[in-house]
């Protein structure tokens, strides 16, 4: 599992900076004005080998009445209970605030592992800032400017230090598949277990929150297992503070890392929600194969809205999940309940395909003969042989003369080709374009 690191600070202090630096690519939005960071980004990070998924967060500032800050303020504190790692960034040059050391109070009694990040010190002479931030009582202090690069090398190798070697990736084709429930806070992703197991196992309450932790839950259909992964381990209602409602795509992230495919569990009374598409995302970023299933589906009925007016609205909310099978169904009655096992069985099949070399070759040959590569600087593409690489989910190298020079949609036509070839219409396919070695060249030129 990846190790979950969250940058937290007041508004204004760089984290966004910190963020793009570390995740290596400028996705967070960067504003000299407090408070442009709404929501929590989130990218992989690769630290010498060793895996992790950085989280971004919006300012911490208690102090601020407007329901937007609070908002931010609630992120914050989710992340600070969420992460495995916790990074408080304050700003060297102005010294230690009230809303930083109150921060620094919530890392320490939290007894999770922290380091901090003094930013905006950009030489060796300004390094004396530090000093001033030890009132915090927080050890690690890392001088650090995210903007001009100084010191990141030291503070990247102490970050490495928490995070988890890369496993080695074991496929067993024999394994019960592990399902993530995914979704918004109150969306009944604990509701669909129980109902799937036949058994209050899980707690259930109407308000947000009350799913706190990771939970397995195996159960049998037809003589097969699966897994399923709900964000589960419940506080007792009385304790479901509001705060809560923002931990649902940290849950996400931790789930997915262990999963084979997702069900996202969209609330159908309220229709796809742009924390619903973010959510997808990642899974779809981590190459899991998603079942969309509209919940409550009952009660839309009742409503007199239809299965058209519902696909318009996933087309205009998550258009990269064009092909991911729709399920409408209701956890409280099992209306259509009876279709996902074999939704699941269908897009495990696909999951863990795997095709011979031959195969492979043959589908990219049709294709770029059906479609002739476009021109490339002076000379035109050319592709030369294909592999499977992997499965889970299926991923296939191709070798090019210029792979930078690939258009994004030839290689997504290509894509298609092999999805359509190979039967992989609800898998996920990961198509990585190469260049082909000098050592193959001089095989190749020494051939009778």
């Amino acid at each position: 599992m990846c190790a979950l690191v969250a940058l937290v600070g007041r508004p204004n202090v760089g984290k966004s900076t910190l963020f793009n630096r570390l995740a290596g690519k400028s996705l967070a939005l960067v504003d000299d004005r407090p408070g442009v960071t709404r929501d929590r980004h989130y990218s992989p990070v690769n630290l010498d080998g060793r895996q992790g998924t950085i989280i971004d967060t919006g300012g911490f500032d208690p102090t601020d009445l407007d329901p937007l800050v609070s908002q931010i303020k609630a992120q914050a504190l989710a992340a600070l209970e969420e992460a495995d790692l916790t990074v408080l960034v304050v700003d060297g040059p102005s010294g230690p605030t009230p809303h930083d050391i109150e921060l620094a109070g919530l890392i320490r009694r939290s007894g999770r592992p922290y380091l901090v990040a003094v930013n905006k010190i950009d030489s060796f002479e300004k390094e004396g800032h530090l000093t001033e931030f030890h009132e915090m009582g927080l050890d690690g202090l890392w001088p650090v400017s995210a903007a001009h690069g100084y010191g990141l090398r030291d503070f990247r190798e102490a970050l490495a230090g928490f995070l988890p070697l890369k496993p080695e990736e074991v496929e067993d084709a024999e394994a019960p598949p592990k399902v993530a429930v995914i979704g918004r806070p109150n969306a009944g992703k604990s509701s669909l277990i129980n109902r799937l197991l036949g058994e209050e196992r899980l707690v259930v309450d109407h308000r947000p929150g009350t799913t706190r932790d990771a939970l397995d839950v195996s159960l049998e259909r037809n003589g097969r297992r699966y897994v399923f992964v709900d964000t589960a381990g419940v506080r007792r209602q009385g304790k479901v503070d509001e705060k809560l409602e923002k931990l649902s795509v940290m849950r996400a992230l931790k789930s997915l890392d262990r999963a084979d495919l997702a069900i996202l569990l969209v609330d159908a009374l309220e229709g796809f929600s742009e924390q619903d598409a973010h959510i997808a995302g990642y899974a779809h970023e981590r190459g899991r194969p998603v079942i969309i299933m509209a919940n409550k589906w009952d009660a839309v009925k009742a409503k007199g809205e239809t299965r058209k007016e519902l696909q318009r609205a996933l087309d205009l909310k998550m258009a990269f999940l064009e092909k991911a099978p729709v399920l409408t169904a209701s956890a409280r009655t099992g209306l259509g309940l009876d279709r996902l096992f074999g939704f699941i069985d269908r897009i495990m099949t696909q999951y863990r395909f795997r095709a011979s070399t031959a195969v492979v070759n043959r589908v990219i040959e049709t294709a770029v003969a059906a479609h002739t590569p476009p021109y490339a600087g002076k000379g035109r593409l050319k592709f030369y042989y294909a592999a499977q690489v992997g499965s889970q989910p299926p991923t296939f190298v191709l070798f090019t003369n210029k792979p930078a020079s690939v258009h994004f949609s030839y290689q997504r036509f290509l894509v298609n080709r092999l999805k359509e070839a190979l039967g992989l219409d609800l898998a996920p396919v990961r198509l990585i374009l190469r260049a082909r070695s000098g050592r193959h060249e001089e095989k190749k030129k020494g051939r009778p």
